[in-house]
């Protein structure tokens, strides 16, 4: 028996609710039906989209949630600023309050509720910690933006997302210091993702940054939705859509599983460890040229 396969689904589309409804059912997975579900965004700041999650993004995501029969819905985040200003300026509150979504600031957890992990053979000198509430949340759904990263991380796709679930030096930790000063800082965000694994990933790429980010960059658009369970896989697929688009020295000259993220990643069993171990499949016939484009690109490399 070999390794089973990672899928990714594909959606090809501008309309955000169809993007996320049809890249998950493309999956044929279902697994908030029951369950006590926490999404966790891209809010590090409240700029525009790729810069932050896109509200309509988020409001289909949780209307899927509910439909899908999720027995309560959760948003937990720790932005880059102070995570409520960060919300408020997006307008998500009344969104969320309207669509009975709790809200979970992690500016305001407890020093308790920052799990400490030591993992063996980590790049972290003193291991870090992860909010609790991802830790130990029943059905974890994390959604991302498609984008490069100007600041040492290359791109901020799915294993960047979850930077935010780590404290900052507000909440009295050093992490993000020794994080954005160390030769090995995407090593180090592959492994802030190895105690925990979100239940279902969905990628925006509608609009991506294919250079500067995560804040603001050059636009392109990219008219995508990615869904998968594989951090890895949606990572690999992502730097493959932005090499499609056209994208930084960065991207474009490196190998897509040589990336640092993503080979630092396999290596400690999130997901695929190579293109072949990845199924890229089409939500739908409209998706498919993307879908083809896609592959072959992440096969080359």
């Amino acid at each position: 028996m070999g390794k089973e396969m990672s899928r990714v689904a594909l959606a090809s589309t501008d309309n955000r609710k169809q993007g996320v409804k049809a890249s998950w059912d493309a999956l044929k997975i279902n697994p908030v039906k029951g369950k006590d579900v926490l999404i966790k965004p891209n809010f590090n700041t409240a700029d525009s989209t790729p810069g932050s999650t896109h509200n309509d993004t988020l409001v289909a995501l949780v209307e899927e949630s509910w439909a899908k029969g999720a027995k309560t819905i959760s948003l937990g985040e720790r932005s880059y600023p102070l995570t409520q200003e960060v919300m408020q300026q997006k307008g998500v509150l009344p969104l969320l309050e309207k669509l009975q979504v709790r809200i979970l600031d992690f500016d305001h957890l407890r020093a308790s509720d920052w799990v400490e992990f030591q993992p063996k053979n980590s790049h972290w000198k003193k291991g870090f910690r992860i909010a609790r509430p991802i830790v130990e949340s029943e059905c974890l759904i994390s959604t991302c933006c498609l984008k490069t990263h100007q600041f040492g991380g290359v791109f901020t796709l799915s294993l960047k997302l979850h930077v935010g679930v780590v404290p900052t030096v507000r909440h009295g930790f050093e992490y993000m210091r020794e994080l954005h000063s160390s030769p090995h800082q995407r090593k180090m965000i592959a492994e802030i993702n190895e105690p925990f694994k979100p239940h279902l990933v969905i990628l925006d790429g509608v609009d991506a940054f294919v250079d500067g980010g995560p804040a603001t960059g050059k636009r392109a658009k990219g008219d995508v939705f990615l869904a998968s369970t594989d951090r890895v896989a949606v990572d690999a697929v992502g730097v493959a859509t932005l090499k499609v688009l056209g994208s930084n020295a960065a991207i474009m000259n490196s190998k897509i599983f040589e990336q640092e993220q993503i080979s630092r990643a396999a290596e400690i069993g999130l997901g695929a460890s190579s293109p072949s171990e990845i199924e890229v499949v089409p939500a739908n016939a409209q998706s498919q040229d993307a879908c083809k484009k896609g592959v072959e690109m992440l096969q080359k490399g």
